[in-house]
C-alpha cells in the first residue's frame, strides 16, 4: 500500500520523512519523490471515528523505534506537534505532528509489555 500526498514542492518532504524520520529516497522521478525502507510490514489500512482518547483521527500513522527521538527532533525543527507525546493505555506511545503538507501524523511506539 502507497500513500500518496499532493505537492506543488517535493522538496519539503527531504526534511521531515528523510532527516527526522530516517526514511530513504527510493524513487524520484521529479514529478514524484518516493521514502521507503527496506523492513517488511503488514498492509494495513484503518477505519476510526476518534483518534483515541478524543483525539482528532490522524491522516495517517507511522510506526517508528524511537518516539522520544523523532520527537524532539520534530519540536527542534519548529513542527508543529498537534498531540503531545503519552504512553496511551493500549499499549503505544505516541504524538501527533502536522507534516510540511499540512497532514496530521500520528508517530507512535509500541511499548514492551
Amino acid at each position: 500500500m502507497v500513500t500518496n500526498i499532493k505537492t506543488d514542492d517535493l522538496s519539503k518532504a527531504d526534511i521531515f520523512y528523510h532527516e527526522i524520520l530516517g526514511l530513504e529516497t527510493v524513487m524520484d522521478y521529479g514529478w514524484i519523490k518516493t521514502f521507503g525502507n527496506d523492513e517488511e510490514s503488514k498492509v494495513q489500512i484503518s477505519f476510526a471515528i476518534q483518534g483515541g482518547n478524543n483525539t482528532e483521527v490522524p491522516d495517517f500513522s507511522i510506526e517508528v523505534d524511537n518516539v522520544d527521538e523523532i520527537y524532539q527532533k520534530c519540536k527542534d525543527s519548529d513542527f508543529e506537534i498537534i498531540y503531545d507525546l503519552t504512553n496511551e493505555d493500549w499499549g503505544v506511545r505516541r504524538f501527533y505532528v502536522k507534516d510540511p503538507f499540512g497532514n496530521s501524523v500520528n508517530i507512535l511506539q509500541h511499548q514492551q509489555g
